[in-house]
């Protein structure tokens, strides 16, 4: 896969700019800066640009290297999915808060027989605690983001596609769902995740 045309213009710019931000980036494109974001992690992640706080961007001097990027972003998501921490719709809230921390997610799947119910995030959690004193009682179906306005991830997608879903809808991780059965949840991909599987492969290219 090669680079867009949009990602060529942002190296021309930083070549003939440097150290630029990204907010002077986007100004000389025209565009917004959630706009670029993804095109500037992209192009950071594969080392053709360097990121440094306060300071901004440089050109690295890296040639783009398109198995680099298979190696990255084109990889099928059920490469580097995790499984799920499920919980059952009767389970209460207090039961959630407990779950959440014993193995330390940001999200809770809440299922039936493995299909997906719904989700329940830290922030619900954390709303539900402290506007309801009953969280001993209360079931954790009353609280939870309810299929289908859940963002899942089917196993065939790209690892590409679940960094565009975390960034575009500002969530924590995503749950995967079956190919042959979308009801079916089968694991998740977080943001934890894909930063895992970034330093694995810059550790391994490194070797």
């Amino acid at each position: 896969m090669e680079l867009t045309e949009r990602q060529k213009r942002i190296i021309q710019i930083v070549k003939e700019n440097e150290p630029i931000s990204a907010d002077n980036i986007a100004k000389h494109l025209y565009l917004s800066k959630p706009t670029l974001r993804t095109d500037l992690t992209i192009l950071t992640m594969t080392g053709i640009l360097d990121a440094r706080p306060k300071v901004g961007y440089f050109f690295a001097g890296q040639n783009f290297e398109p198995l680099l990027f298979e190696d990255l972003y084109e990889k099928s998501i059920s490469e580097i999915m995790v499984p799920p921490v499920v919980i059952k719709k009767e389970a209460t809230i207090n039961d959630a808060v407990t779950m959440l921390f014993m193995h330390d997610v940001g999200t809770l799947y809440v299922t039936e027989n493995q299909v997906l119910l719904g989700i329940i995030s830290r922030k619900d959690l954390l709303r539900s605690t402290i506007s309801n004193t009953s969280i001993n009682k209360v079931p954790v179906a009353m609280i939870m983001t309810r299929m289908p306005n859940v963002v899942t991830l089917q196993e065939d997608e790209r690892i590409l596609d679940a960094g565009y879903k975390i960034i575009q809808h500002q969530i924590d991780s995503l749950p995967v769902i079956s190919k042959d059965n979308p009801a079916l949840v089968i694991g998740k991909v977080s943001k934890t995740v894909v930063l895992k599987h970034f330093i694995d492969e810059a550790m391994h290219l490194k070797k």
